[in-house]
């Protein structure tokens, strides 16, 4: 076999490799051994169920092109979570709105509300969120607070970074402890210790209504997507656990 064919072939086997670890809903052998697991197959919702612990709400959320996609209806809009819970952990997922699109992921959740009003069946989760807006969303505004990768209300993002409308951005959230990091698109914009003042009372405004002023916060919690109202695509979500800081 001349030295040509040899090179060639061990080009062709690096690109499909690299294509089959481009694939999304897969992991590598080496996130495999570093202790990561899909929390979505592309396939099927198995694993997801509505915040309320009730069946997934195919009503506004479906599989579509290999994601979990938010729909857009007029009769509710719910949240959904993870059927497992997690407390110390790395996320990384991907997602893609539309213009004006709003939608977000929320974590360390304290409550589920559930009402109906004028337009529907309502279902949320109430905890701290890692923001996914276009910059043009109304919510978003003039307030940084509210853009892509913040804390959501809170922690500006910095640097802020525009998402990509219509396109893929990659997303990591990292809850070692009391430690906490928004990363987008491969930089970290946020960071913070959840025993700040601020993060503390952010975190008891959301304990059920009626909750007893030092009641404790839950540390284990499912991780949610929200449904705002607008089209979401998520993929390629995935967790591994991890030991938390001390």
């Amino acid at each position: 076999m001349s030295l040509r064919l040899v090179l060639t072939q061990i080009a062709l086997i690096g690109t499909l490799a690299v294509a089959r670890a481009a694939e999304p809903n897969q992991l590598t052998e080496s996130e495999r051994q570093q202790g990561w697991r899909l929390l979505f197959d592309g396939r099927t919702t198995s694993g997801w169920q509505e915040i309320t612990g009730k069946p997934l709400p195919n009503n506004c959320w479906k599989v579509e092109d290999g994601a979990l996609k938010a729909i857009v209806r007029t009769d509710g809009f719910q949240d959904i979570r993870t059927v497992d819970t997690f407390r110390s952990f790395e996320l990384q997922f991907e997602w893609k709105i539309l213009h004006d699109g709003n939608s977000g992921v929320k974590y360390l959740i304290q409550r589920v509300d559930e009402w109906t009003n004028a337009a529907g069946r309502q279902a949320r989760a109430r905890g701290l969120e890692y923001q996914l807006a276009d910059d043009a969303n109304a919510d978003v505004g003039p307030d940084a607070r509210r853009a892509s990768g913040s804390l959501y209300s809170l922690i500006a993002p910095v640097p802020r970074i525009a998402p990509r409308i219509g396109q893929y951005n990659q997303s990591r959230l990292v809850v070692n402890g009391h430690h906490v990091e928004h990363w987008l698109n491969g930089t970290r914009v946020v960071e913070f210790d959840t025993n700040d003042s601020a993060v503390q009372k952010l975190l008891r405004d959301d304990l059920p209504k009626g909750a007893a002023t030092d009641a404790p916060l839950a540390e284990t919690s499912p991780i949610s997507f929200q449904n705002h109202s607008s089209d979401a695509w998520f993929r390629n979500i995935k967790i591994r656990v991890i030991g938390p800081a001390r």
